[in-house]
């Protein structure tokens, strides 16, 4: 995972050429030394694209995780530490956002303004506050119980001093966690609406948009489809490896 974000933040220099530039002359080129990974029906660099890529899905998965988090730990901590008639709003409104299989309802956002790579961001991070937030409500509710937060109330402590200070660190753990591993969920949210035409336009490569491009031409030139799609796979593996290391590293009861 560590390589894979190295070379995504050093592809303008590892990368062999422009990935919006294509030669017709070079099109649907096999793999081979002048071209690695080949060339797909513009004659562009695969390669090239796939590296290219590679900065586009961490940036979107990375972004739209830190909108999901920040929405669902503020909604969380919300709903958990002052319960009642919030608990129940906040709760009701996620059961709804869940209601909804995920990715119909990403495509219906997403088709309803202009497709562009912020809004891709926006919509993932929305779409994924729902799971965050029953996370953060669950933890807070174990947390406010526990007897030093208790003690630091019945102290006169704030309200705000309580959650910065006894509630918080106790969610953390486990919200890094589901954030890590929701990055790898993300990422193949923004391949699905890539390739249907929803996330980013063309020119600007994309792992989805490239399987798409390639979809008809798979017996006469599968590399065009296979590389992005073996890249989506080890970047989720890899992601996933990433949360369940941090699982096992956070884990108190290990």
């Amino acid at each position: 995972m560590t390589l894979l974000g190295l070379a995504a933040l050093a592809a303008p220099w590892l990368a062999p050429g422009d990935p919006t530039r294509g030669d017709l002359a070079a099109a649907l080129r096999s793999p081979s030394m002048a071209y690695l990974l080949g060339t797909d029906a513009q004659g562009r660099d695969v390669l090239t694209r796939v590296l290219f890529g590679a900065r586009l899905s961490l940036a979107v998965g990375l972004a739209s995780q830190v909108i999901a988090l920040a929405a669902g730990l503020a909604l969380g901590l919300t709903a958990g530490f002052y319960g009642r008639w919030v608990d129940a709003v906040v709760m009701r409104v996620a059961d709804v956002t869940l209601a909804f299989p995920s990715l119909l309802l990403l495509i219906a956002v997403a088709a309803a303004v202009r497709p562009s790579l912020p809004v891709v961001c926006v919509v993932i991070g929305l779409v994924g506050w729902a799971g965050m937030a029953r996370l953060v409500r669950g933890q807070v509710l174990v947390a406010r119980g526990l007897d030093y937060v208790q003690a630091a109330r019945a102290l006169g402590a704030s309200d705000a001093r309580l959650v910065a200070r006894h509630v918080l660190p106790n969610v953390l753990g486990p919200v890094i966690i589901a954030a890590t591993l929701g990055v790898g969920g993300a990422i193949m949210a923004e391949a699905a609406l890539s390739f249907v035409g929803l996330g980013a336009q063309p020119p600007t490569p994309s792992w989805g948009a490239m399987i798409a491009e390639g979809r008809d031409l798979l017996r006469v030139a599968p590399w065009v489809s296979l590389f992005p799609g073996l890249a989506i796979g080890v970047t989720v593996l890899g992601v996933n490896l990433v949360g369940d290391g941090l699982r096992d590293a956070l884990d108190v009861r290990a």
